[in-house]
């Protein structure tokens, strides 16, 4: 069992990150580099989180063989061990032989640094380019992040420099690689330190709200309210910019040198814009470079640029209304099922997709109304206590972790009572219960937060490529210094708990912060006390009132545009239930027509087949020509026939007056309003 819990832990996190990039991403449409990339970058911080309680356990074995083979002599030497309380250390079942750790560590951490610092930024530029070739694309790449390599080269640069002329400084590379982790792991404490703060206070309240019935209806109908205005500004910014690319297309023939790069720009519209430009595209007209101006090669990359955004912001948007009307006509079953006294639980529509059986065998109605109506607050209710609990927990660790006589932390007080019994199970569980819920209120604010429309994570497969790259990079610069938060927190790092122990693999990795003390005694201990400022800001909403007063229209329960918003949002999930509604009404109607009269509409139609073969044949030798109206003429030829289709004028039913008169109507002319005058309004359905 040495290595088999890293191997099964290695397989289980890389089909957990497939799994959640599946639901944000789309494997057929966007480009493998970014799945690859974006997945490798998921990949490598997940099983940081997970595989980082093996090395705990591992440590702790090997401090106990340590004491336990040392003499009192030895124990004054380089590392000073605390007396074990058993003479035999047991070995964990997860124990890792030693040399992998530090080897795999290497490999994890370094890949994640040059993704981060130095592929995904590039990826990034690459996949928001509106180039029509690699070369181009590259190239845009490279001029965007000159600035963004250029600063970083230039600081580091004047370090060396500062280094190389002061005399008290004798940094040797080891050192020099130290300050560098340091540096990169400041900047990411110092964004962790505002997501976690946001994280563990707004998780709790989530799933507290979650058993609020009303509250969630409230709050979807307000949701409603906006994206119907971000589709519609879609839509019309859409709606601008393919009107743009058909004055290009209709401008650039196709014997143009750029009709190309035109034709790339027409694959990426939506197929309706496609067919119509197809149909206003006159491909036999020459064009003259004298007479007519074209657009440059700049202005397609520009307006190609802008089609993949305003097509995949379209998308998103479309998608993202129809799950919100799926989730509002839920809550609003719920509502009306929670006073049944069948307690079965009735949906108003079907399911589109289809139920799995055996699911649907063991979640009757029944199961479903007592879960959605009676159980699921509960323990939603309860889920919210325990999650507080945690959070409680970790604000006052945060506080209190530099103290190590008395030892205030609670997770460390949880690992040194484990540890005095070697219980490695315990100690495995409560640290990865430690680092997972901390993993989870950083990286749910991740998944949470939106930058305008340039930053936005949106599940069932609408995240756009920049998106999915720019998570990635976050979680590789977050994921480091949220792993020394909980070895500091656990006091597993000899730095922060001031104890000449032993160090984790993963912390020789990282490097003694000895080498910076302003940064290892100053900011590393009393910047995550800030975290107390940011959680009580996030319980009392002061963000979401700023934004609020900014402008951007937040969710608050006493705000008068909130209850606008609201209202507006329960109109428009009420139109579109009624459409809805009247959907699935002519649907049955015609279910019910079809299955009442199919058979016998084959019956007729057979039979009227078969009399006008026979009144065809009987046609050849009559000569009564007041029958050979209803009869088949084979003297009409099919071209006689298609003409007549083609001279025919088209009906407009959008006409502006209608010309009602019986006397008119059997005339049967045709008049300038547009309609044939022998179809009126009470003889259009008789045949229906």
């Amino acid at each position: 069992m040495s290595g088999a819990a890293l191997g099964l832990e290695i397989v289980f996190v890389f089909f957990l990150a497939l799994f959640l990039l599946h639901r944000y991403g789309d494997f057929k449409k966007q480009h493998r580099l970014v799945i690859i990339a974006t997945l490798l970058a998921w990949y490598l911080c997940f099983l940081i989180v997970f595989i980082l309680p093996l090395d705990v356990s591992t440590t702790i074995y090997n401090r106990c063989k340590l004491a336990v083979n040392s003499s009192p002599a030895e124990s004054n030497g380089s590392y000073v061990t605390l007396a074990p309380s058993k003479q035999k250390c047991f070995k964990p079942w997860s124990y890792i032989p030693n040399g992998i750790m530090p080897i795999f560590w290497r490999v994890v951490y370094w890949t994640s640094q040059f993704l981060t610092w130095i592929l995904l930024p590039f990826m990034q530029s690459y996949a928001r380019s509106g180039g029509f070739s690699i070369t181009g694309k590259i190239k845009t790449a490279l001029i965007e992040n000159a600035i963004y390599y250029g600063t970083y080269l230039l600081i580091f640069g004047a370090f060396l420099i500062y280094v190389a002329v002061n005399p008290n400084f004798n940094l040797q590379w080891n050192q020099l690689q130290t300050i560098g982790i340091a540096a990169a792991n400041t900047w990411g404490l110092f964004l962790l330190v505002l997501l976690l703060g946001y994280g563990l206070v707004e998780i709790p309240r989530s799933h507290w709200n979650g058993a609020k019935r009303g509250y969630l209806l409230m709050k979807t109908y307000f949701k409603a309210a906006k994206l119907m205005t971000e589709k519609a500004d879609a839509e019309e910014n859409l709606e601008d910019i393919m009107e743009e690319v058909r004055k290009v297309s209709e401008s650039i023939k196709y014997n143009h040198p750029l009709r190309k790069c035109v034709d790339t720009i027409l694959k990426k519209c939506p197929t309706e814009y496609q067919e119509r430009m197809g149909r206003n595209m006159d491909d036999y007209e020459d064009f003259d470079e004298r007479q007519n101006s074209y657009p440059s090669e700049k202005s397609l990359v520009k307006l190609h640029k802008q089609v993949i955004y305003s097509v995949q912001r379209h998308r998103r948007t479309q998608v993202q209304w129809q799950i919100l009307l799926e989730q509002a006509f839920y809550l609003e079953d719920v509502a009306k099922n929670e006073t049944s006294a069948t307690r079965q639980f009735v949906h108003t529509f079907h399911s589109q997709e289809p139920e799995n059986k055996i699911i649907q065998y063991f979640y009757t109605p029944t199961v479903e109304w007592y879960w959605e109506c009676l159980l699921r607050p509960w323990f939603y209710r309860v889920l919210a206590v325990v999650l507080a609990t945690f959070s409680v927990i970790v604000v006052w660790s945060e506080c209190t972790f530099f103290s190590t006589k008395p030892v205030l932390s609670l997770f460390a007080v949880f690992i040194q009572l484990a540890e005095k019994t070697y219980n490695y199970i315990y100690i495995e569980m409560a640290c990865f219960l430690t680092i997972f819920f901390l993993s989870i209120c950083v990286y749910s604010t991740v998944f949470r937060i939106r930058v305008f429309n340039y930053y936005y994570l949106a599940s069932h497969h609408q995240t756009d490529a920049y998106s999915l790259l720019f998570s990635g990079m976050l979680f590789c610069r977050l994921t480091p210094p949220l792993c020394l938060d909980f070895l500091g927190l656990t006091h597993m790092d000899a730095t922060m708990s001031h104890k000449n122990t032993q160090p984790t693999a993963y912390m020789s990795i990282m490097g003694s912060m000895r080498v910076l003390s302003s940064i290892a005694d100053g900011f590393y201990i009393y910047y995550p006390m800030l975290v107390v400022i940011l959680c009580i800001a996030t319980y009392f909403s002061l963000g979401t009132t700023c934004l609020n007063l900014l402008g951007f229209q937040q969710f608050m329960g006493d705000s008068e545009m909130t209850s606008d918003l609201t209202d507006e949002g329960k109109e428009l999930i009420r139109r579109e239930k009624r459409k809805r509604q009247r959907q699935e009404e002519g649907e049955n109607r015609r279910r019910e027509w079809k299955e009442r009269y199919g058979n016998r509409d084959d019956s007729t139609r057979n039979r009227v087949v078969h009399t006008d073969q026979k009144e065809s044949s009987f046609s050849e030798t009559s000569t009564n020509r007041s029958l050979s109206k209803y009869t088949r003429s084979n003297g009409r030829t099919e071209r006689d026939r298609i003409e007549l289709l083609q001279d025919a004028e088209p009906l407009d039913f959008n006409a502006d007056s209608v010309n009602d008169d019986p006397l008119e109507s059997d005339s049967g002319r045709y008049q300038p309003g547009g309609r044939y005058l022998s179809m009126s309004r009470s003889k259009i359905f008789d045949d229906v």
